[in-house]
């Protein structure tokens, strides 16, 4: 028979039960006697020998016909049209960190060494930590812990953990009179040379003050020269 029944094989099934596994069903005996006469394994079936002759095509000859444009993805104008853009974005986005530069109130270095800070003629002031440190060009400097909604000038998250620190700590402010003041505007004490300034109350910072915050420790070191000359015309101004 070309074809046996479901049937045929619950016969065989039930005159043979010590042969197949209890699980077996006739129609899993069906599937896989179908499966072996498609690949030719039943005894019955001989296998066809492959032709003879030069029109034989096999593995190697069909590569060698494939050529490098067959093998080449073809054009996306959707993709190229995306990288294009992304392309054009990005370089808007190098644009403006270039422009931005320029107004950066605050730069941070990394600390190499103890040696003493090589002011230049923008550097008001330095706030030294262990690993970083972070220079004052401007007369107003806002102190704390950068997140995504909060913007501040100096980052104190670059010099260690500050999770405890407040997102707006304190500002630092020089004065008319070449003084510089820091205002604790965060939660935590600010510690200036080991005395705790509380939230909502001010200290004059010196050359070398110590600045403590949540265990982040830093030196306040001055431009003297820039400071003196900034005093000396505020006195031309004031006589």
């Amino acid at each position: 028979m070309s074809q046996p029944t479901v049937d045929i094989f619950q016969n065989l099934l039930n005159d043979n039960p010590t042969v197949f596994h209890p699980t077996r069903t006739a129609k899993i005996l069906q599937t896989h006697w179908l499966l072996m006469k498609q690949y030719h394994l039943l005894p019955d079936q001989s296998v066809q020998p492959m032709p003879k002759g030069d029109h034989v095509l096999n593995f190697s000859d069909a590569e060698d016909m494939l050529t490098d444009a067959n093998l080449k993805n073809p054009s996306d104008e959707v993709v190229e049209q995306e990288l294009t853009i992304a392309d054009r974005r990005q370089k808007r986005e190098i644009r403006h960190l270039e422009n931005e530069i320029a107004k950066w109130q605050v730069l941070v270095d990394h600390v190499t060494g103890l040696n003493s800070v090589d002011f230049d003629n923008q550097t008001l002031a330095v706030l030294r930590g262990r690993l970083v440190r972070y220079l004052m060009r401007s007369k107003e400097i806002t102190l704390g812990r950068s997140t995504k909604d909060n913007n501040i000038d100096v980052d104190l998250s670059l010099e260690g953990p500050a999770w405890k620190i407040s997102r707006r700590q304190g500002i630092i402010k020089l004065r008319n009179s070449g003084d510089f003041y820091i205002a604790n505007e965060g939660t935590r004490p600010i510690y200036i040379d080991g005395k705790p300034i509380l939230k909502g109350q001010k200290h004059k910072l010196d050359n070398n003050s110590v600045v403590e915050i949540t265990g982040l420790r830093f030196i306040f070191l001055i431009n003297q020269d820039l400071i003196n000359a900034i005093r000396s015309e505020a006195a031309k101004i004031g006589f």
